[in-house]
This record gives structure tokens, C-alpha cells and sequence, in this order.
């Protein structure tokens, strides 16, 4: 099967990677004196690095200007028009023209010059995503995410940013394939410096993967999903209650523990359904259930239809065929833990399906 856990039960891997996260440098942009330029919404989360000098950014539907400095890394990951500027209330001109007439003349190749091109350096570039499974990530980004040069994560940071001015600097052969990975790097620093942040987060797996009391259950569900979890186990793990456990993994995520894991197990399946010829009862068991009807039961009232269906509209229309995500929402309460029933051990979340082992009691 295409899709395997991280060994180590690292989440934020799994998840950037079920996400398709693909990163590519699209070009650069070198300024001087007096000038602003405006953009349209970027189709795909857009990242800027700030390689020399600085500027002033200005996204639509945010109130406040933020000022880039050396070493600065800005991502949008929302649609919205953005101007940049050594001063925003000059008339803007048409970046996007510039930089098209860029790419259709060979002695500019990726980059745009504006004014004199002396005072200011920077790299932009784009992350695609799954057309299905991008919105794990997309749904849980703010619209604009600052790094500042003097953050906890700069000094990989720069380092970063020194490697690919130098790597776009030198024209070697490879240089955009090197680019795009150093890309891909930067991307994760970013993400690692959202979840570091002290501002909230806001409900969904940023929450849960930001908590320190959290991450051993996390690790544990992500490095073996087909494992028959206890909620008891997963708490212990946290060093908690179960009641404690359940109520605060909610409060960060939006989900109890165990209805985390289905989602999870859901989204490898779904992976799995599109990507691969793995017959459907091989998923069911490695998703840790007891038969293919049970499999084919969760996976029905998570994505409306059958994996065996789910599988053949994807064969014969491709990616428009799937669904953009669970049904209700990624927050969906689809098994969730009645937590007044725990205080009586009533019920941990057991009835979906998934096979237990008796000898196991949480």
C-alpha cells in the first residue's frame, strides 16, 4: 500500500505528506527607490523570503501593514489580492504583468527588476497540494503567517535562505530541482514556526500537535493506526485520566481522541482507494478491522459511499470524483467519546468496528 504511517509516529510528516505538499520557486523580485507592485489572489499558499532589504506588505482583509525585513518569510494561504512596496500608498503597478513579461523574455528568466533593483532582494515561490487531501492543511492555516528573522527557527532559516540565494545565484545544472527542495525545507520551518507561535490556533490537529501533554498519544496513533487503541492507553501515555485526556485532546482539536484516529484512518484509506490497487479487505486489516463490512460501514458514513465505489468513480473521472473532504467538515463528531459515561467506564469508544484485544482493558 502507498501510504505508511511514519515509523516513528511523527505527525506533522504524515499529515504534510498525505497533504501533497509540493513546493517550487516561481521567481524573484529585486527592487529599488520608490515603487509598489500589486497581485492578484495567488491560486496556491504563497510564500515570500525577504533575501536583502525591506518592505511593506498589504493583504486584503487584514487591517495592519506588516513591515518585512532581512530574513523575513511570509506565507498567504488564503486567496486574497496582496501589494508590496517600499511605500503603499504609491499607485501600485501590475506585478503579475511583470512578472509574465519576465518569463517571456530569456535575459530576465525568473526575475523582475523595479526601479534601480538595488536595495531589494526577494524569492517567492508556491506550495501545491492534493486536490482531495490539501485541505488538511489549507483549513488550519491563518491567511497570513510572519516569520521574523529573529524568531526560534531563523537560524535554520537563514541558512536555508543562504543556500538557495546562492543555489539560484549560480545557474548550475539541477539548480530548480535544488531550489524546490530547499523550498520544501523552508515550507516546514514555517509550519514548525506557526505551531510554535503563543497566539491560538484555533481547533483541528495545530492545536492538539502544539500540546505538549498531547503528543505522546499523537505519536502513538500516528506511528501505528491499525493498532485497537484504548482510550485508557492513549491517556496513560499523556500521563493523564481518560476523562482529563478526552476533554482536553477535544479542546484542542475539535474531536475526541478516538474520533482523531477514525478520521486518520479514513484519510489513509481514502489515499490508499485512490492511489493503489490494494484490494479493499487488505485495507481494512491494516487499519486494524475486524472485516471488510465494517471497513466499508466507517468508511460509508465518513465519505457517502462505499470504498469499492469511491474507488471506481476515481478510475473513471480522476480527482474531480472526490470528495473535498468528511462529511460535516474535518471536525465532524462521528464516533465521539460521551465523556460522562467514561467517569462510569462505560464506553471508550469501542463499536466501530475495530478489532480489540479483550485482554487490553483500558
Amino acid at each position: 500500500m502507498e501510504v505508511r504511517p511514519s515509523a516513528d509516529g511523527d505527525p506533522l510528516s504524515d499529515i504534510l505528506t498525505l497533504a501533497g505538499s509540493r513546493c517550487a520557486v516561481s521567481g524573484r523580485l529585486a527592487a529599488g527607490g520608490d515603487w509598489a507592485l500589486r497581485f492578484p489572489p495567488p491560486g496556491m499558499i504563497k510564500f515570500i523570503a525577504i533575501m536583502t532589504g525591506n518592505v511593506w506588505l498589504a493583504v486584503d482583509g487584514i487591517d495592519e501593514p506588516r513591515h518585512l525585513d532581512t530574513g523575513d518569510v511570509i506565507m498567504l494561504a488564503a486567496e486574497r489580492p496582496f501589494r508590496l512596496g517600499s511605500d503603499l500608498a504609491l499607485p501600485a503597478e501590475d506585478g503579475a504583468d511583470a512578472f509574465a513579461a519576465a518569463a517571456g523574455d530569456p535575459t530576465k528568466g525568473d526575475r523582475v527588476t523595479v526601479g534601480n533593483g538595488a536595495e531589494f532582494l526577494a524569492v517567492g515561490g508556491h506550495v501545491t497540494l492534493d486536490p482531495t487531501r490539501g485541505h488538511l492543511l489549507r483549513d488550519v492555516l491563518p491567511p497570513l503567517i510572519h516569520v521574523r528573522s529573529g524568531a526560534p527557527e531563523a537560524p535554520a532559516m537563514r541558512w536555508l535562505l543562504e543556500q538557495l540565494g546562492a543555489e539560484l545565484a549560480g545557474g548550475r545544472p539541477g539548480t530548480m530541482l535544488v531550489a524546490g527542495q530547499l523550498a520544501q525545507m523552508l515550507f516546514v520551518q514555517i509550519i514548525r514556526a506557526h505551531l510554535a507561535t503563543s497566539g491560538p490556533l484555533g481547533h483541528g490537529w495545530t492545536g492538539a500537535l502544539r500540546d505538549p501533554r498531547l503528543a505522546p498519544a499523537l505519536r502513538l496513533m500516528h506511528g501505528d493506526p491499525g493498532r485497537p487503541w484504548q482510550l485508557g492507553e492513549l491517556a496513560r501515555a499523556s500521563g493523564m485520566s481518560r476523562t482529563a485526556f478526552a476533554v482536553r485532546f477535544k479542546a484542542a482539536a475539535g474531536v475526541g481522541p478516538l474520533t482523531y484516529l477514525l478520521n486518520w484512518r479514513m484519510r489513509l484509506a481514502e489515499r490508499e482507494l485512490c492511489c493503489d490497487t490494494t484490494p479493499v479487505s487488505a485495507i481494512a486489516l491494516s487499519l486494524g478491522y475486524q472485516s471488510e463490512s465494517a471497513f466499508s460501514n466507517a468508511f460509508k458514513r465518513t465519505f457517502g459511499m462505499a470504498p469499492s465505489l469511491y474507488r471506481n468513480r476515481y478510475a473513471t473521472t480522476g480527482p474531480s470524483a472526490r470528495r473535498s473532504g468528511l462529511r460535516g467538515g474535518a471536525h465532524d463528531d462521528l464516533v465521539d467519546v460521551d465523556i460522562g459515561r467514561l467517569v462510569d467506564g462505560e464506553s471508550d469508544g469501542t463499536g466501530d468496528g475495530v478489532r480489540r484485544d479483550p485482554k487490553r482493558v483500558a
